[in-house]
This record gives structure tokens, sequence and C-alpha cells, in this order.
């Protein structure tokens, strides 16, 4: 009857009436809707309103899942859409999705996998859902800075109720098929392969009357006056800096006594003012960089040779974390330490982290016993000689990792990859004095390993295409999230982050409480301050970053004063590692109470008292590292804006809402964010405006 890129219709057969629609968008593992989707939705809906032998649609998936959800890549331009057009484009998605819902026979969903957003609230359109015991259902938005956009927040609500669909809407997560059942968002479950014919014979009942399907589509529509609503039983997702989860409930509490059509308009409404938020903007551009960032991960991955086997040198809590993202996704590891008792605390690391995948649910004993028998540990260098790549892990020390590396390379296949592990120590320094430096690059994973995505893969000088690609694809299938860098001090990730605190530095030197400055830097979305950072990292480690930063870029990076992490570090202070930093934490890493010998040292070395507003604050903190991320795109260390704000996110972060350091210029606009820069451009070369940002900004370009 019909046969799009995206959706097929066929009749089941010559006699019943009953017609399939069939979800199955060309080229791509998985169904989304678009602008396209819609178009041939439309042209499906005008071939079954003009036939009146019909009698029943059935609509199906020939993918492993349902709908995944919009077409978010579509996102953008429309929230740069006037007003306007932005209105009536949800104006015309609404009167599309109602024509579905109100065509003249019955309807059922039948859905596998997954069906979220607008999968979810393409379903909800038929008069019933059958849904396999292994899928799952949600309205994911609120992750986006967004409400459900077409009906979801008004079918949703009265067919679960408000409470019920205002926690899968403001908590984002899906539910089991079990759970939509009770819910009252799908009819039945059955047996993933008893699907469709389950689905067609609910059909077959309700074309022949046997089912009131009038009924079950006036529940999607009919208000709920006396809907109780317990605002407080949300708080928890209420975030001011996240305006999405408390506009839903707003919505939800506004339109629920409202006719259909009323509850509709106000959805609209409320996901047009939604959209076109900062927020929003930063979320939906985050999860597309996450995507442009995997997919750069993946092209770069093609020249990888094939690795078996890796091994890891040092069995700290690093290597172990290591070994464990190793032998967790299925690769035997090595791991390899010169004591023994280091080379238990790598096994006690990896144990731990299995610990908690078992009290999860996501693993069973068995299952951990399989995974640690991956995990070879070792006084030796037995074996070596079988590995396709090594991650040398041992401590942060130029001539120690030289040694290392040394030794190592003469124990590996001629065509192993050898990558260290450094955080700082440039990998072509590293490279010299190994016999073959093209099968030698960076792989700097963050602490803890289990929880922190992101590696950096790093290209010396002389690292050759297949090393960083091998290196690119083992991150890859370690579950990681890889981004190549080019080899400079501090790579990505650091090299930004310690303007960051040199910015902080000057404020202490400037009588600025470094309280105060924790809480205006929490309250502007960082998951915690730079004092409270820079205890949970440890002073000794800020400060060896702090020298090697210095060492590179001294009239950027150089101190006016010395910092006062320093002076704390001499006064035997490590932070949580031993209890004492800027906080004390005599009760608990997470029991913080301001430490009398850093507000004493401190008060020493303060020179001056300035008045300083919040904002203030924020910039003298944010702007250095904003024009740090700048200097990393202009001079071509990460290849796109989008893996630098992705490289901050992952491994330092950054707040999400905002996207990321080159995005929170975006929203700025750039003749502003110079404007604030050049207002303090009397601190110092920290804020100082790179002539090419100037250019930029005159020639209009953003990076986004």
């Amino acid at each position: 009857m019909y046969s799009g890129d995206l959706l097929k219709l066929r009749r089941i057969d010559e006699n019943s009436g009953l017609v399939v629609l069939d979800l199955c968008k060309q080229g791509s593992s998985v169904n989304s809707i678009g602008s396209a989707f819609l178009q041939e939705l439309e042209s499906v809906c005008e071939l079954l309103e003009a036939d009146d032998t019909v009698r029943g649609l059935l609509i199906t998936s020939s993918k492993s899942t349902f709908v995944v959800g919009a077409d978010i890549f579509e996102f953008p331009p429309l929230f740069n859409k006037s007003a306007a057009d932005f209105s009536d484009w949800a104006e015309k998605s609404h009167a599309l999705f109602n024509r579905v819902e109100n065509l003249p026979f019955p309807s059922v969903a039948a859905i596998n996998g997954l069906a979220l957003g607008g999968g979810l609230e393409l379903a909800l359109l038929a008069d019933a859902r059958v849904i396999a015991q292994s899928a799952r259902i949600g309205l994911p938005e609120v992750t986006l800075g967004l409400c459900p956009g077409w009906g979801g927040t008004v079918r949703a609500s009265r067919l679960a109720g408000p409470m019920a669909a205002l926690e899968m809407m403001l908590s984002g997560k899906p539910v089991s098929s079990a759970k939509a059942v009770e819910l009252g968002l799908a009819t039945r479950c059955v047996a993933d392969a008893e699907l469709a014919d389950a689905a067609l014979d609910l059909l077959k009942q309700m074309a022949n009357a046997e089912v009131d399907h009038r009924q079950l589509r006036a529940g999607k529509q009919n208000a709920v006056p006396d809907a109780k609503i317990d605002e407080q039983a949300f708080s928890a997702y209420l975030k001011a800096d996240y305006p999405a989860a408390g506009a839903i409930l707003k919505l939800v509490m506004h339109h629920a006594p409202l006719s259909f059509d009323q509850a509709l308009a106000a959805e609209r409404d409320c996901f047009i003012t939604l959209g076109q938020t900062d927020c929003a903007k930063s979320l939906v551009g985050l999860f597309i960089n996450d995507q442009r960032v995997k997919q750069v991960g993946k092209q770069a991955a093609k020249a990888a040779q094939p690795v078996e086997k890796i091994a890891v040198l040092g069995a700290g809590i690093m290597g172990g974390g290591i070994a464990y993202q190793a032998a967790v996704t299925g690769t035997p590891v090595i791991l390899k330490d010169i004591r023994q008792e280091a080379l238990e605390l790598g096994i006690d690391t990896a144990t731990k982290a299995l610990d908690k995948q078992v009290a999860k649910g996501k693993m069973d004993e068995s299952a951990k016993k399989d995974c640690l028998s991956l995990i070879e540990p070792t006084l030796e260098f037995g074996g070596f000689d079988a590995v396709g790549l090594v991650v040398e892990a041992v401590v942060e020390n130029e001539k120690i990792k030289h040694a290392v590396l040394t030794e190592t390379e003469a124990k590996l296949a001629p065509d192993a990859i050898l990558t260290s592990n450094t955080s700082t120590i440039s990998i072509t320094t590293l490279a010299q004095g190994l016999q073959r430096p093209q099968n030698f690059c960076g792989m700097h994973f963050f602490n803890p390993v289990p929880m922190m995505p992101l590696v950096e893969v790093i290209r010396g000088e002389k690292s050759s295409e297949t090393a960083v690609a091998t290196a690119v694809d083992c991150a890859l299938k370690m579950g990681k999230t890889p981004i190549v860098v080019n080899d400079c001090p501090g790579f990505l990730v650091n090299r930004v982050l310690f303007p960051y605190f040199n910015a902080f530095n000057r404020l202490l030197h400037d009588g600025v409480d470094f309280q105060r400055i924790d809480r205006v830097m929490e309250a502007f979305g960082w998951p915690m301050g730079p004092a409270y950072l820079a205890d949970v990292v440890g002073l000794d480690t800020m400060v060896h970053a702090d020298e090697v930063l210095q060492a590179g870029y001294p009239e950027r990076m150089g101190h006016d004063h010395k910092p006062i992490i320093e002076e704390l570090l001499e006064q035997g202070a490590l932070g949580q590692k031993n209890g004492h930093g800027f906080y004390d934490y005599g009760n608990g890493p997470r029991n913080k109470v301001a430490s009398q010998q850093a507000l004493d040292l401190i008060a020493e070395r303060v020179e001056k008292q300035i008045e300083i507003s919040d904002q203030q604050i924020i910039d003298r903190m944010m702007i250095p590292m904003c024009l740090e991320a700048y200097l990393c795109l202009d001079e071509g260390i990460v290849g796109s804006a989008a893996e630098i704000d992705m490289g901050l996110i992952m491994g330092i972060g950054f707040p999400k809402f905002r996207g990321g350091a080159l995005r929170y210029i975006d929203h700025q606009g750039h003749d502003e964010f110079a404007a604030r820069v050049d207002a303090l451009s009397t601190l110092g070369s920290l804020y100082v405006l790179p002539e090419s940002f100037r250019q930029r900004s005159l020639s209009g370009q953003s990076f986004f």
C-alpha cells in the first residue's frame, strides 16, 4: 500500500481489512522520528483515511527496537527558528499525531526493544499496546532539558495517572514491560516470540467489536479533574539550573483538569519555551557531540591492528582499574608489578569494582569469577611476547617511566603497541631512547577508571597512525570514549584545568575565602569547588601537575605568588589522602570542615582584601579555562570543538547544562565574552584575549 524509506504499509491479507504499518528506517539499525518520518507518516495517514476497506491498524517495528526517540540531530535548527515558526512546527506535529490517533478504526502498537521519548509518544497514539517481555519504555526528554513534545505529557498522565507519569518524566528512566502494564501504558505483556501474534490477535478482537477500542481511546484523552499531585515527592528532581523538571511538574499540574486540546496546547507552549533555553541547547548539543566524538573514534580505529590480549604495568589502584576495565569487557590482561603487595592491591581494586556490579545485579558470582580469571597477576615478564598492547601505569616520574618503558619494549613482539598512562609527561619525551618510537603513544585513563568514561590518546611526534588507532580501538573495546590529542604539556584536560586553579590561587591571595569560592563554583554547576577538588585529587598530585604546566607555558601559567596549595603541601597536607587539606576530613571523606591550618596559612599570605561579586568570581575562574580550551582548538591540539567540550565534561565534570567551555562562550556571545576578558586584562596574561579569537568574533564564527 505504501513503501517509503522509513515506513511501509501493507495488508495482512486480502479479506480481513487489517493492515500493518512497519517502522523500518533504511540504512539504520534503529528507528527514530525526524522530519522525513513525519512526512511519510502524513502520506500513510492520507491513504488510511481514504480507504474505507481498512478495519484495523497494527504498528510494528522490523528493527530490534521499536523507536529510540526523536532524531535529536534535527533539534538545533528547530530551536533556532523564530518563535512563530517553532510554534507552527509544534502545531503541525500535534495535528499529525492526532490524525493517527483518531483514525476511524482500531489500532494496536506492538512494542519490542525500546520505545523512548517520541517512540513511546507514537505508541501511545494506538488504542492499545502489547509489549514484549524484554522491552522497556520511557520519556527521557528531561535529560535533554525538554519536556515530551508530541503529546506524551498528556496521554501518559491520563493513562498512568499524573503522579506515576511524572515519576517517569522527571527521572527520565525507562520502566520494564511489567511496570508498563501496571501503569496502564501497555495493555498486555507477552513473551518476545509471541509479540506479533498477540498484537494481531488483540487487533482482531477490536476490529470484531469484542474489545471496545473507543473506550480505550477515550482513556487517553479524558481530563483528570481531581488529580492529587504531591509536589514535594519530586523535590529531588528539581534543580535551578535544569529548568525542564520544574517546568514538566508545573505543566502536568496545570493541564490535568483541562480538555485534551487545551492540554496539548499547554504542552506545546512548554516545549517551545524549554527548547529556547541555553540549558536545552547545551544538553542537546552534548548528546550530538557525544555521537560525533564516538564516530570520530570509530573512524580513527579503522587503522588499528588486532589486539587479543593486553598487559598493564603497575598494579596500584589505577593499574587495577585498567585491568578490571579490560577484563569486564572480555579482554585477557596481564597485570605486572615488582611488588607482591602492589599486585594484591591491583586485584583487590578489580575485585571491589566487580563486587559493585554484582550488588547492582549486573552480573552474578559466576560471571565475577570468570572475569577475574581473565586477569593474570605476575611479578615477571613471562607472556609479554604475546600481548598486542601494553599500558604503562607506574608512578608519575619521568626517569622511572623511561626505565620501565625501555625494559618492557625489549620483551614485546616487534609490532606490539606500547602506551603510557601519564597524565602530564610529554609522550615525545618519553619516546626518546625507545627502539620503536613509532609503536608508542599515550593512553591517559582517568581515576577512578571504572567510573570515568574518558581516555586521552596522545600522539607523540613519532607515534604512527597504527599505534594511535590501536590505542583508540582498545579504549573503545573497554567501553571508554577516546579523544585523540596531539602531544603538549598537560595534553587536553589538565592543560585546560590548571589555568582555572591558577585563577583560584590568585583569588586566595586577593583575600577571597576558599569556602565562598567553592560555594560560588558549585552553584555555577561544578560537582565540587576548586578547593574541595584539589583535596580529592591530592595536593601532591596537584603540585606536580602544576609544575609541569608552569614549565610548559611559563608566561601564561606561571604564578605571581607561591601557590597556596604548594605551601599546604610543604606543611604536610595532602587532602583526602591524609585527611588534611583545604578541609579536614576527620569524620571521613564526605564530612569536611574548613581546615584551620589552611585558614591560618592563607591569612598570613593575604596582601589585600578585595570586594568582589559572585559573578566576578565566576568570570575570574572560568575565563582562563575557556581561553585555554580555545587555544587547544586554535593550535590543533584536538580536532574539533566537540571533542574539547566532551573531554572537559567527561574528564573534569564540566557542568553538563552549560555544554562545555566553548559552548559556554557561544551562549554568552563572542563579543560579550571578549568584553569580559578585556575587563580583566589588568590581571595579567591569564586574561589576554588571543588575536585569532578577536578575528573569529569579527567574522561571526561560533564554535557550534
